[in-house]
């Protein structure tokens, strides 16, 4: 036995076919359709129709959230400066950190450590951090976390980190005296973690969704857009030293 070999058990040929976890390629091309192809690449197994339709749910809510955040500014900004499609799509994702598109990965992995509400709260406060998937810039109630949790009850997987949740934003404006709701990350990541998901699969659920958003945006910008976008000088502005005299002699 080669023990230098490279070692999968997600997918391979064999006789000539393409296997994904034991299945054909095109029995899978036949049969399912591409939530159900996702399921199986990160699980193993074919989801029940309900899993289906939460991880189709999931994956909606991540496509898109306009020009503002930076992964996309970041793929247009490479289209416009000539790039072909998956330079642009790699500048995009390059835009995805701890920050953006990081949080379902840091809250499922905070829901995960089996702390009660209020240790989880104080643990993360105390520390001086803010616990991901909590509060939003423009939402006093994220209407996409809401939507997430109702199709998670509806469909029977609002359990444990779900309630846990709920909870800690409980904890939360207790503590700080104002309410700082779950986001649409924070519903992801308890509805993953009641669904069975490590939570290291956070950030890749967030760009399974995204890069169909960035596809588009990158497309819109190669046919609609002029070449070469910059900042405007308007939003602009210098704050260095001011101009000065260059003594230094030759």
């Amino acid at each position: 036995m080669n023990d230098k070999k490279w070692k999968t058990s997600i997918a391979g040929i064999v006789d000539g076919e393409v296997i994904i976890h034991g299945y054909k390629v095109t029995d899978l091309i036949d049969k399912v359709n591409f939530t159900e192809a996702i399921w199986l690449e990160l699980k193993g197994e074919l989801p029940t129709e309900k899993e289906r339709a939460m991880l189709d749910a999931i994956l909606i809510s991540t496509i898109d959230n306009g020009l503002g955040p930076p992964s996309m500014t970041n793929a247009r900004n490479s289209a416009s400066a000539g790039n072909p499609m998956q330079a642009a799509v790699a500048a995009g994702i390059l835009g995805v950190g701890d920050f953006h598109g990081g949080a379902i990965e840091g809250c499922a992995k905070l829901l995960q450590m089996g702390l009660t509400a209020d240790k989880l709260v104080e643990k993360v406060i105390s520390s001086g951090d803010r616990i991901a998937g909590f509060g939003h810039k423009v939402y006093e109630v994220d209407p996409r976390a809401t939507q997430i949790f109702a199709k998670s009850r509806e469909l029977g997987f609002f359990g444990e980190h779900c309630n846990l949740a709920t909870e800690v934003e409980r904890v939360l404006e207790e503590k700080k005296g104002k309410k700082i709701p779950i986001n649409v990350d924070g519903a992801i990541a308890a509805v993953i973690s009641d669904m069975g998901f490590d939570y290291r699969l956070g950030k890749g659920f967030f760009l399974i969704g995204r890069v169909v958003g960035l596809v588009a945006h990158i497309f819109e910008e190669m046919v609609r857009e002029k070449p070469y976008r910059r900042i405007s000088s308007e939003e602009i502005e210098y704050d260095g030293e001011p101009v000065r005299k260059l003594d230094k002699a030759k």
